[in-house]
């Protein structure tokens, strides 16, 4: 790739000081590289602290140097570095970067436009763990990811239950990335930078939050028969004993894997949508036969159930036991005749989701994974011609560039800082002496999105001051249990507007708002996209300053065989190895346990990618059209092991649902208490086990027998006991919570403060929620900034709420909006009751 090309990525001229170790502080550095920022990566003078392969990803894009902070010359020469930079990242436990002698606080007050990340394991106010060796298993299991870790591992009784993801880490990387952006294009209009503080524990809680919401008077409708089935086995005191086989007759038969003629098994996810359950079964030719044994379709599911006309509608999830094992037992029987690649050519084309099970390693090598841009070639000095998932986030008038990144290289100090000074420091405002506001403030989205993925991208940003209007069909295309029970989290701070954007009046209300806003957001193909006009020569002609950003399921920077195939999270877990990894072989594939594992990741990258839209923007007015997708954050979640190169040892890393960790120095043991411990120890940390009572000794001993010995040991005393003794010899060790735990200690009743001084965990009692059911739920609090504002957003209103006003806003008058409503154009409500019971 030439330098020009390079010179058209939109962060080009950007210059940012990485000082991470381990994955969160060197992969945002990397997504601001790909994205075409100048990037000195600081190693010690040994080398990286984590010896992976995926450094290699990490790092590309990157000059490296060695430096030794614990040295005067080594900090001299890291404060020459900062001096010309932009952006400084690190990712140390509180306080350590400052005690080397890079104190941000200092650099800030010499520099306010500097922009410095922290991404601490725990928060810094957080007093019990702010010094925690707070490893990516340590956060998890602190902050309840292992514990309750799907319905599946409750039933079966496998509590907790080991995941190598690194979720903390990842979604860390995404809040982060995208805050430090934001905060950088905020910085061209008010000259202040900011310090941001991004606590992985934090995080991963942002990334679970719709793992963790409460919802009292929580109706019966929307539980699925595995929720039912754990209630009844703990209200009558019976084992939690099930086994693979059986429960799969629990799952809805348009959620869960079939059975194809060639031994592979294919992921099905049609639930919840009022056209891809039906698409399904007319083109496996069962649905005249199911009709006709009284498969139903109601016209209005947002009824209560009590005033339906049948106690089924195909479309809505769950599905009722009979006709869920009716539908299962005819399914399975027509998967058998074609292979898992002939029905996802028959899916993609139908218009409905579905995908064959692959492991990591085939989805590395894809096809369309590698035309699309989803994993590219790159060659490394010290690994050779290495493939590596391609880039996060883009801007399709530059994206083509990011698929060819320098690999990394090493350099000197001296030549970090000559590559540095050599480059022309940007113009800025005067910072302004009054209060900057939020970095958004002002800024106007239009959010056409449906689901998680969009609507969670547009959500986050309107902790930062944006106002957000949200449209949905005036007729619900998705079931209540999709679009409310999601919307209690992504509709926060949103108006709501019902509009029929295909009719010919709803298209002029539409393109009022397209040229009313600065952002539009979808999550939709292509083939959607130019449909409904907003392809960019249509949209320059409505509205040619707009930003446009896409999200979909398998798009990357190039289009691919699969581009314009439908899916949701689920789906591309089963794309791309995630479910193979989880359940451990083909014949057991289980989703990864978490409502939005991939969908709330993948909203935080639209949010990078719109920030970096924004900041180009201001500097040389192209309003870009940012783009990511679910696929291309899989990348991420899987970046420990997400690669491939001649030599590379054999994709053996831990999965299935008997994993319990690495091994005997990483993983779960369970305590005389019954709690479980994560612990996370190394070859190098055996010294520190001699100062801890019971554990000496183990350092002559080998794996296995290592193993046996400290599960013994660890029944001895209670987890809260072996937690103090591990911690006080510094040793990586965590009880693991459950989310219900964290957030009972966590909670407080709503008091318009957004949590983010209150440790690492933060959740708010909404008691007059506009439900009308009293809603917990996880608080804006993962970004915490020093100069921009972070809002506590509203709850989510109703469906429709806001359609009157926004019209009223458009200058529609009360009898043009009576004549809209009248007509079908637009509505102000799907029900007669918020959550429909």
């Amino acid at each position: 790739m030439t330098s020009i090309a390079r010179s058209a990525l939109p962060l080009s001229g950007v210059r940012v000081i990485d000082f991470g170790q381990y994955i969160a502080g060197p992969a945002v550095a990397m997504i601001l590289g790909d994205l075409g920022a100048t990037v000195v990566h600081v190693d010690p003078p040994s080398g990286p602290l984590w010896d992976n392969p995926a450094n290699a990803i990490l790092n590309r894009n990157k000059l490296i140097v060695n430096l030794d902070l614990k040295t005067e010359e080594g900090v001299e020469q890291a404060k020459a570095l900062v001096a010309e930079a932009d952006i400084v990242v690190e990712n140390f436990r509180p306080g350590v970067l400052a005690r080397l002698g890079i104190d941000f606080a200092a650099l800030r007050k010499a520099r306010p436009e500097l922009i410095t990340l922290s991404i601490p394991g725990f928060a810094s106010d957080d007093e019990l763990r702010r010094d925690w060796r707070a490893f990516e298993t340590v956060i998890a299991a602190s902050s309840g990811v292992f514990t309750d870790m799907g319905r599946n591992r409750v039933l079966m009784g496998i509590n907790p239950s080991f995941s190598p993801l690194p979720l903390s880490s990842a979604y860390g990387t995404m809040l982060a990335a995208s805050a430090t952006v934001l905060a950088l294009q905020a910085r061209e209009r008010t000259g202040h930078g900011d310090h941001i503080e991004v606590p992985l524990a934090s995080a991963v809680m942002e990334g679970l939050s719709y793992n963790s919401i409460l919802i009292d008077d929580y109706p019966v409708r929307y539980q699925t028969q595995r929720e039912r089935e754990i209630e009844r086995r703990r209200r009558e005191g019976l084992a939690m004993d099930m086994s693979y086989e059986d429960l799969q007759e629990f799952l809805d038969p348009f959620y869960r894997s079939y059975m194809c003629a060639d031994g592979r098994m294919f992921y099905v996810v049609c639930p919840s949508h009022k056209n891809h359950a039906k698409r399904c079964l007319q083109t496996l030719g069962l649905y005249d036969e199911l009709v006709a044994e009284g498969l139903r379709e109601e016209e209005d599911t947002y009824l209560p159930v009590s005033q339906w006309s049948s106690d089924v509608s195909l479309g809505v999830y769950p599905l009722p036991k009979f006709w869920a094992d009716k539908i299962a037992a005819r399914m399975k029987e027509v998967f058998l005749t074609k292979t898992a690649a002939e029905w996802e050519r028959i899916f993609g084309d139908g218009l409905f989701p579905g995908a064959p099970q692959r492991w990591l390693k085939e989805w590395i090598a894809d096809d369309h994974a590698r035309a699309a841009g989803l994993m590219i070639q790159v060659d490394d000095p010290v690994l050779g011609r290495m493939t590596q998932p391609g880039p996060m986030a883009w801007l399709q008038e530059s994206a083509e560039a990011m698929l060819m990144p320098r690999p990394r290289r090493w350099g000197t100090a001296k030549d970090a800082l000559a590559m540095l000074a050599d480059m022309e420091r940007p113009s800025l405002p005067v910072p302004a002496t009054d209060a900057p506001g939020g970095w958004l403030d002002g800024v106007r989205v239009l959010d056409l999105c449906n689901v998680i993925a969009g609507p969670h991208s547009v959500a986050y940003l309107a902790r930062f001051g944006a106002q957000v209007i949200k449209i949905d069909p005036a007729k619900p295309l998705y079931d209540c249990w999709n679009t409310v029970i999601f919307g209690m989290s992504h509709m926060r701070g949103k108006q709501s507007v019902l509009l029929n954007i295909g009719s010919p009046d709803g298209r002029v209300v539409f393109e009022e708002l397209v040229r009313s806003v600065d952002v539009v957001v979808w999550n939709a193909t292509d083939r959607q996209v130019k449909t409904m006009g907003l392809d960019a020569e249509s949209l320059k002609t409505l509205n040619p300053k707009v930003i446009f950003c896409q999200l979909d399921c398998f798009g990357g920077v190039r289009t691919g065989p699969r581009t314009d195939y439908l899916g949701y999270d689920d789906l591309v877990q089963s794309a791309t190895g995630i479910m193979l990894r989880f359940g451990g072989s083909m014949e057991t594939p289980e989703e990864h346990a978490h409502v939005g594992t991939i969908d709330v990741m993948c909203g935080f990258g639209a949010a990078l990618g719109i920030a970096t839209a924004l900041y180009q923007k201001s500097r040389t007015g192209i309003a870009g059209r940012p783009r990511t997708s679910l696929s291309a954050l899989t990348g991420l979640a899987q970046i420990p092991f997400c690669y491939d190169y001649a030599g590379r040892g054999p994709f053996d890393e831990p999965s299935g649902r008997e994993t319990k960790g690495y091994d005997a120095l990483s993983r779960l043991y369970e305590t005389s208490s019954g709690d479980h411990l994560l612990l996370c120890a190394s070859e190098t940390d055996l010294p520190r086990f001699d100062k801890v009572e019971g554990m000496r000794g183990i350092l002559e001993m080998a794996g296995s027998d290592r193993e046996a010995h400290l599960a013994r040991v660890f029944m001895t005393a209670s987890a809260e006991t072996w937690r103090q003794r591990l911690h006080e010899a510094d040793i990586g060790v965590s009880i693991c919570e459950n989310i219900e735990t964290i957030r009972s200690r966590s909670a407080r009743i709503a008091d318009g403060t957004p949590g983010i001084d209150r440790g690492s965990y933060s959740f708010s009692i909404f008691p007059n929620h506009p439900s009308g059911h009293t809603v917990t739920q996880l608080d804006p609090f993962a970004i915490r900034t020093t100069v921009g504002k972070v809002t506590a957003v509203a709850p989510a209103e109703k469906y429709g709420a806001s359609t009157r006003t926004v019209l009223k806003s458009l200058n529609h008058s009360e009898a043009e909006i009576e004549r809209l409503i009248a007509c079908g154009t637009v509505s102000e409500t799907w029900s007669a009751e918020y959550l429909p019971s």
